[in-house]
């Protein structure tokens, strides 16, 4: 049998990270078992529909590399692919269930349906429906009909036993049959609810395997007595526990989470978020932790799939995404970099690719790069501290010797590049017989104002240009000088 998982969001905003976590595990589940993953877009709650929010769909599961196999943009053997325009298909299969006994029409109206509540004796909201249409005979039925009564189908549900089903992460899980309500199936509008929809298409797609969370597991034994009652086999369940911001608070747009737009905006890589997501409630065989999407099709099992909420990490993201950076091909990393690097730095003149060399191994997300290259516009304005370092054994008196010593040597350097300029700062470490850093920290120091750089002496000096690397040894021996 062919494994076919689908994605199904609503557009009704971003794409949170939960969401992005439950598109993520089916394409796994379907991928590692060479099966295929559909998309498959749920627009029949219209009055949340966002506009923009299918775009944000399909461009996430473009950035993300979770490619769809059949979808509203790509068809396939079983579409349409979108719910709304499905529409004709689900009142035929309420009608059917009504013929089985298994669903009926009910006319009530908000109001009596309002009044249950206010005239509940203990106060309460009424847990169910009391059934009050049930037994409208067929003529009373028929004659509502005829008159354009407004009517919903409500699916019938058993009032004794159990109804029992499997979950692959959290077992078998039983519930009494007298808890359910007579949840409706379609809605007054004609639209069918997303319990219902749900069901009749994932059997005419053919979905082998349903993935979502852990808060439908209530649902299910509704879904489960829907494909009992047309007689149709349910498909393996996998519902996934909670992604928190804490011990005890789910993520939440509203209260500042992040979402997967948001983290892109934030300079992560998409692939390192999917990376990331993919550990939130699932372990791998062994201790590895940086996947490619490539190889986590081939390392995911169902099995690893844990019944224990996740917390949702930043600092464990952002060190993944720098590790990320840090092995990515440079061919790759600059096209990332590069308009980053144009927006921070307005001399254009500067060699932006030898700077990205330098940014790559020093970033742990793309907008870091901004306060780490603002010097290579202007010299900020900076302490003479900086120039004193005890590992590098400099004092602001060593500096500034150091310096007024590197002066003439970089002055009459014809050829200016990288290799020349190590090679006449080296000898003349050697000539005055001192440590590597008493030299090469105070002409770094002048050269940036700041405590640290991506770069050293070298690297700055050859990027900055000769007379801007001299203007600037020029200003650090001129301020050490006032002070000393």
């Amino acid at each position: 049998m062919e494994i076919r998982t689908r994605f199904a969001p609503s557009p009704t905003g971003y794409m949170h990270i939960g969401n992005l976590r439950t598109a993520l595990y089916e394409y796994l589940i379907a991928k590692s078992q060479n099966g295929k993953f559909i998309l498959r877009i749920e627009d029949t709650d219209q009055e949340r529909f966002v506009e923009g929010a299918t775009d944000a769909i399909y461009n996430t599961l473009k950035m993300t590399g979770l490619k769809h196999d059949e979808g509203p943009d790509i068809g396939g053997e079983y579409g349409p692919y979108i719910q709304s325009e499905r529409m004709g298909i689900y009142m035929d299969y309420a009608k059917e269930l009504i013929e089985k006994g298994h669903a009926y029409y009910c006319f009530c109206s908000k109001e009596r349906l309002s009044s249950l509540k206010s005239n509940n004796e203990k106060g309460d909201a009424f847990a169910k429906y009391d059934r009050h249409c049930l037994g409208l005979s067929a003529e009373e039925i028929q004659q509502n009909l005829d008159s354009g009564m407004p009517f919903v189908i409500r699916q019938k549900m058993p009032t004794t036993g159990t109804t029992t089903f499997h979950d692959v992460v959290y077992g078998d899980i039983t519930v009494e049959n007298e808890e359910l309500d007579d949840q409706i199936l379609i809605k007054a509008d004609g639209y069918p609810t997303y319990n219902f929809a749900n069901v009749i298409d994932d059997h005419l797609m053919k979905i082998t395997h349903v993935v979502r969370g852990s808060e439908y597991l209530s649902s299910t034994p509704k879904y489960n007595l829907l494909y009992d009652a047309f007689g149709w086999q349910a498909p393996v369940y996998v519902h996934l526990p909670a992604v928190m911001r804490d011990a005890h608070n789910k993520l939440s747009k509203r209260h500042g989470d992040k979402s997967f737009e948001d983290l892109i905006s934030d300079g992560y890589l998409a692939e390192a978020i999917i990376n990331y997501i993919a550990l939130l409630g699932w372990s791998p065989s062994d201790n590895t932790e940086v996947f490619s999407l490539a190889e986590l099709e081939k390392a995911f099992t169902i099995e690893g799939l844990s019944k224990s909420p996740s917390i949702f990490d930043i600092k464990k993201l952002t060190w993944l995404n720098g590790e990320y950076i840090k092995n990515m091909e440079f061919d790759a990393f600059y096209p990332l970099a590069e308009s980053k690097l144009k927006n921070a730095i307005k001399n254009s003149e500067l060699d932006f690719k030898k700077i990205a060399i330098l940014l790559q191994k020093r970033l742990e997300t793309l907008n870091d790069i901004p306060r780490l290259v603002d010097f290579f516009d202007e010299l900020p304005q900076y302490s003479t501290d900086l120039y004193v370092h005890k590992k590098m054994k400099t004092t602001k008196e060593i500096a500034l010797s150091s310096l007024k010593a590197a002066l003439p040597v970089l002055e009459n350097l014809s050829d200016w590049n990288e290799t020349a300029i190590h090679d006449a700062l080296m000898e003349l470490v050697q000539t005055l017989g001192i440590k590597n850093g008493q030299l090469l920290w105070p002409v770094r120091t002048a050269l940036s104002g700041e405590p640290t750089s991506p770069g050293g002496a070298m690297e700055l000096a050859d990027i900055l240009g000769k007379q801007e690397s001299i203007k600037r040894i020029q200003k650090g021996i001129e301020l050490l000088e006032a002070e000393l």
